[in-house]
């Protein structure tokens, strides 16, 4: 049965998929111009804005045919539907990956198929990251921008000082718990650690539990099943008690949140962590990272066939109420703000210099939205500015390619996280906490949470 929430949304669609059609003409200058809005950030900083105002005037001057208009815009989903009613949407936004699908199936966004084909690079995207944007007949909808794929970061220096080899990391976690002891017990300091608050516990567990085959929910249309309480996510909770108190390897917080896991790791206190694969970037220049400390290896998944890496992701989308002009513009914007950098020479090589002149890490590994051949192009391109030890990391960038990306859960997705960070915490911190009350418990509230929702 759909929620009262689900049946006002549904009234609301309609109307919209039909302005979706062209009933509405686009807005057009008196010398002729489409006009095109596009987000901006909102709260930037002046240099910020500037430099974004840049990029309009040189797009604007390849483009003389366009008007752009910059509007400071964040995506929520609770006020989307709405501000889409009521036409305050900008013609280019972004969205995370696990809205995609359900824009598209609900007419909220513009079917810009036919002007994706067209780009040069088509039919090179990431095939596991170009699905969040595609129509279930594989039309590509949405234009994949940014992706990130879950890793372990492991301490080189902790696993030279254990008598391990950092250039071999584990690659189960059967290896992840002996490494985790091992490190624990020659150096002192946690072998492996967890986030647990802030939502980053529900989200890291729900990671693990993917890479153990398992996950957190079942959805059929606008039904959905919390599947929390599993054997693959028993498991999982099962291999983190073992390392907590068997082995006592993960150290003594267990309160750990994003920001406070990256300090502690860069500061040489963790072993190993479960973060996005491209937090080198974060870790060098907000935690004072020692780049020859750093290591970072493919996330280990159970050999079973829906063992999967959790990875999100951000899509460029166009407004339904978008005509023709108006989205030939908006995708002609696409392929200049967000995947110039990736697919052209001289904007790679731009965007690299800058970030070199501006000490900038360049050539961050991260989850690509292009496939390989695209992707070794570009890294070719910009490998006379990359500045970040790429060698520690092909661990990762020799996997990421070939691990099977899976959305996060879309139904209630914080709310649940949160759920779980009380489980891990539970876990974590009562050494006779029952893992099957603990994962009942869970299940029942995730349960009521997404029927509310």
């Amino acid at each position: 049965m759909k929620s009262h929430r689900a049946r006002v949304a549904a009234a609301l669609v309609l109307p919209l998929a039909l302005t979706a059609c062209g009933a509405t003409p686009d807005e057009v200058t008196a010398d002729g111009k489409v006009v095109l809005t596009v987000a901006m950030d909102a709260g930037l900083e002046a240099k910020a804005v500037e430099a974004f105002n840049a990029r309009v005037a040189q797009f604007e001057q390849a483009n003389p045919d366009i008007d752009v208009k910059p509007q400071e815009y964040t995506w929520t989903a609770a006020t989307f539907t709405a501000q889409l009613a009521g036409g305050t949407v900008p013609d280019v936004l972004t969205v995370p990956f696990t809205d995609g699908r359900g824009l598209i199936e609900r007419g909220q966004i513009a079917d810009i198929s036919g002007q994706v084909a067209a780009l040069p690079y088509a039919s090179s995207l990431n095939p596991a990251v170009a699905k969040a944007g595609q129509a279930a007949d594989g039309k590509q909808w949405a234009v994949p921008i940014a992706a990130y794929g879950q890793a372990l970061h492991y301490n080189r220096t902790l696993f030279t000082q254990a008598g391990l080899d950092p250039d071999k990391p584990p690659a189960t976690w059967a290896a992840i718990r002996s490494a985790a002891r091992q490190i624990t017990e020659r150096t002192g300091q946690a072998g492996y650690a967890q986030m647990t608050q802030g939502n980053t516990g529900g989200w890291i567990l729900t990671t693990l539990d993917y890479a153990f085959g398992g996950r957190t929910e079942k959805v059929d249309g606008e039904k959905a099943e919390a599947t929390i309480d599993t054997p693959e996510m028993t498991e999982v909770l099962s291999a983190l008690r073992a390392m907590r108190w068997d082995d006592n390897s993960m150290g003594a917080n267990f309160l750990y949140d994003w920001a406070g896991i990256n300090q502690d790791f860069a500061a040489g206190r963790i072993g190993m962590y479960v973060s996005g694969g491209g937090n080198y970037g974060n870790l060098l220049t907000q935690n004072g990272l020692k780049p020859a400390d750093y290591g970072v290896a493919a996330l280990p998944l159970a050999d079973k066939p829906e063992a999967g890496v959790l990875g999100g992701g951000t899509l460029a989308v166009v407004s339904p109420n978008a005509g023709d002009r108006g989205k030939n513009a908006a995708v002609k914007w696409i392929d200049f703000y967000y995947m110039g950098k990736l697919t052209a020479q001289d904007a790679a090589v731009a965007d690299a210099k800058t970030l070199a002149e501006t000490k900038q890490p360049v050539g961050v590994p991260a989850l690509p939205v292009v496939d390989r051949a695209t992707y070794d192009k570009q890294q070719e391109w910009v490998r006379q500015y990359v500045n970040v030890p790429l060698g520690q990391m092909k661990p990762y960038t020799d996997a990421m390619f070939d691990q099977p990306l899976v959305t996060e859960p879309t139904k209630s997705t914080q709310e649940v996280y949160k759920i779980l960070d009380t489980t891990v915490q539970k876990l974590l911190t009562d050494r006779g906490a029952d893992i099957a009350a603990l994962l009942k418990a869970a299940d029942a509230e995730a349960q009521h949470t997404i029927g509310r929702g």
